[in-house]
């Protein structure tokens, strides 16, 4: 078979990655892929910049018109990241008969309707391994491995550069403000890591992950995001006494009554198999029928990881692998509110230190219906921290008592709240 020709659009950290794999090992991949894989073009800002790999002068371009136009260009790669003008060459790619890999996840999450369509409506392939989970195959095991599945839900740590965070706050007892220059300095946070930081990076994935694992498209504005700034060391050390570990989590659930998708700081038992997945890792939890419980682990980011995910798509175009139908999502299914969600909660007030102040809090709670799983408090002093953890009480619910002891006398203010997830 004649080579498949690859334009790389973008060659940062990961196009420099994929570039490197696929020169460095080109020979082997053309025996799993079955025929030679060769770049023929790659789409720079700067032609002149320095770069950390060497590539001839000749395959660089900054005009799209050569990958477009080029009838030896067969996949276009898009490793540039962002929205503009990324959504603009895929789209012309694909009107252009090229076949898509993506490593983008807000792209995806935020056109992947349209792009998929117009992917399948051209009969070309439109893969994006790389969008979700890094260097883990988690996109192709939904999508292929566990077709034969009904898939109830996904849980996961999808985000290395929180994890990191959370688990340095964790083990050193460090602020998050630390912790995070500790993360960019090494290279693992952006310079601006609000993406990350405010969950929105983990949003992006969940709505992937969750739209494959169901078959049905999230609607990206329904997703519950909540990010890691008002976590604290205090509230990871009460969680410890508790038999907590705290994650930033992607949860998605298939339920009777509709599709449940939040992304927020939560605890889990530390028995759980997601507690023990530290620093940069990234790990995926799929509860699915017959199947029954998997565990998907590994490097989340960084330039090789996802370039193992890039180039492994690449393959599959080349194999001409698989069905070219894009989307998979052929199920309408309702998304749930967030009010509607049943957790545990752990909720942390500063009250006055006089007695009866327990029983006034444990008495709104009563009120509306929300019961208590356990309490801690100690220390003297005002204001004093009161920690309790509740059973299992539906969203609204708890909100509600939240706001009427707010306006109790004895409360200084509710310093913070964790939703705790306690099924295995």
């Amino acid at each position: 078979m004649k080579p498949l020709g690859i334009a790389l659009l973008g060659l940062g950290t990961v196009g420099s990655a994929v570039y490197n794999t696929i020169t460095t090992q080109n020979t082997e991949l053309a025996k799993r892929a079955g025929r030679s894989l060769e770049i023929r073009r790659i789409l720079v800002k700067d032609i002149t910049k320095s770069r950390t790999v060497n590539v001839p002068s000749h395959l660089l371009t900054t005009d799209i018109s050569q990958v477009i136009d080029d009838p030896e260009v067969d996949v276009a790669v898009e490793v540039i990241g962002g929205i503009i003008p990324a959504v603009e060459y895929l789209r012309d790619s694909i009107l252009a008969g090229k076949h898509i890999v993506t490593a983008n996840k807000e792209l995806l999450a935020k056109h992947g309707k349209e792009l998929l369509g117009l992917a399948d409506k051209q009969g070309v392939h439109f893969h994006f391994e790389a969008t979700a989970g890094g260097g883990i195959p988690i996109i192709k095991a939904l999508k292929e491995s566990l077709a034969a599945n009904e898939i109830s839900k996904v849980m996961g740590i999808i985000n290395g550069t929180t994890n990191y965070i959370l688990t340095e706050m964790a083990v050193r007892g460090i602020s998050l403000e630390e912790a995070l220059s500790e993360a960019q300095a090494k290279g693992y946070a952006e310079a601006d890591p609000s993406s990350d930081v405010d969950g929105y990076d983990v949003g992006y994935k969940l709505l992937i992950l969750g739209s494959i694992a169901f078959g049905a498209r999230l609607d990206l504005d329904k997703i519950n995001i909540e990010g890691i700034r008002r976590i604290s060391s205090i509230d990871l050390e009460y969680g410890r006494k508790l038999g907590y570990t705290l994650k930033l989590l992607a949860i998605a659930k298939d339920t009777p009554k509709g599709i449940e998708a939040r992304v927020h700081p939560t605890f889990i038992p530390n028995r759980h198999p997601l507690a023990s997945v530290s620093g940069v890792f990234n790990a995926v939890y799929v509860e699915g029928d017959p199947v029954g419980e998997l565990m998907f682990y590994g490097r989340g980011a960084g330039g090789s990881p996802t370039a193992s995910a890039v180039c492994s798509d690449i393959i599959d175009v080349a194999r001409d692998s698989g069905t070219k139908r894009a989307c998979s999502c052929l199920n309408v299914k309702n998304q749930l509110p967030m009010e509607t969600t049943i957790s545990k909660y752990y909720v942390r007030f500063s009250v006055l230190d006089q007695p009866g102040v327990l029983g006034q809090i444990a008495a709104a709670f009563g009120r509306n219906n929300v019961s208590l799983h356990s309490v801690i408090q100690q220390g003297r002093g005002e204001p004093v921290p009161l920690v309790f953890v509740t059973h299992e009480v539906k969203e609204a619910g708890f909100c509600q008592a939240i706001e009427e002891i707010k306006s109790l006398d004895c409360v200084f203010q509710v310093d913070n709240v964790i939703r705790v997830e306690e099924e295995v």
